[in-house]
């Protein structure tokens, strides 16, 4: 794919900006002498060269939209090297693919979420609304998600807790087995794939797979498409209100990749299990 003059102006313009931001010594390279010469500050091309371990003229050819559909490997080194946050990790994807990165750029991206997302939550009524953090953590929820829960323990990660709390899997969420798992440990799967450095993921990922009970079931559904759509539907117990279920929709906050806000509406009546 060739790039557009100015879709290489802008390309340009992000390199050349994060490699003026790095101080060459940190990474190892001598100090610059003073005299005639470079001044710019920054890494220079030669030494994105040598950093990302290409032949010279490489990182040239790449900053300069001269590479035609660069590889991930390409790509992956240069944002690491240049030390891209997540936004322009995917605006380089945009610029050179013209596609969305495959997976995160750092295993700790989507862990944290702007505080204003708790008055976000405060100001939804009548829909359970939380939002957890790419490890599943619940950072912020409002006062309907809380009420779903025995006792209104409002569980630190969402997803331990669908998978591995007993009271969640034998009376919360009903017909745990045959509804939920199906539809929680594709997204448990995933999330680890994404991420496989991130070691709160590692250590769940380890814990559902080593329990009893979860431990086979995750080996037999984790590896099944994500099935959810939405509007998707599951069996549950409420804490206040008795059996029903949750019509749920999920959507990703735009600076926290992997990262989820949910919003589930509750719906009484005994659910009708699937055959």
């Amino acid at each position: 794919m060739k790039l557009s003059a100015s879709d290489r102006g802008r390309l340009k313009a992000l390199l050349q900006a994060r490699r003026a931001a790095i101080d060459p010594v940190r990474l190892g390279f001598p100090e610059r002498r003073p005299g005639p010469g470079r001044r710019a500050s920054g890494l220079t091309q030669e030494q994105m060269d040598v950093l990302l371990t290409r032949t010279p003229g490489t990182y040239n050819r790449f900053e300069n939209g001269q590479i035609a559909g660069p590889g991930a490997d390409l790509l992956t080194a240069v944002a690491r090297t240049l030390q891209l946050d997540e936004q322009e990790w995917a605006f380089l994807w945009l610029i050179t693919r013209r596609a969305s990165p495959p997976h995160a750029l750092h295993g700790s991206s989507g862990t944290s979420i702007a505080g204003a997302w708790q008055r976000v939550a405060d100001h939804i009524h009548g829909a359970l609304a939380f939002v957890n953090d790419a490890e599943w953590n619940v950072v912020v929820h409002n006062e309907d998600f809380r009420r779903l829960f025995p006792r209104g323990d409002t569980p630190a990660n969402i997803m331990r807790w669908m998978l591995l709390d007993p009271e969640a899997r034998t009376d919360v969420l009903m017909h745990w087995e045959t509804h939920w798992v199906p539809a929680m440990m594709p997204h448990l799967k995933h999330s680890v794939e994404l991420r496989p450095e991130n070691p709160a993921l590692g250590r769940l990922a380890h814990d559902v797979l080593h329990d009893p009970v979860a431990g086979p079931l995750y080996r037999e559904h984790a590896v099944a498409p994500i099935p959810y759509f939405d509007g998707s539907e599951l069996p549950v117990r409420h804490a206040v209100h008795g059996p029903g279920r949750l019509t749920t929709c999920l959507a990703e906050p735009v600076t926290a990749p992997g990262a989820r806000l949910n919003l589930s509406f509750y719906t009484p009546g005994e659910p009708v299990p699937r055959n």
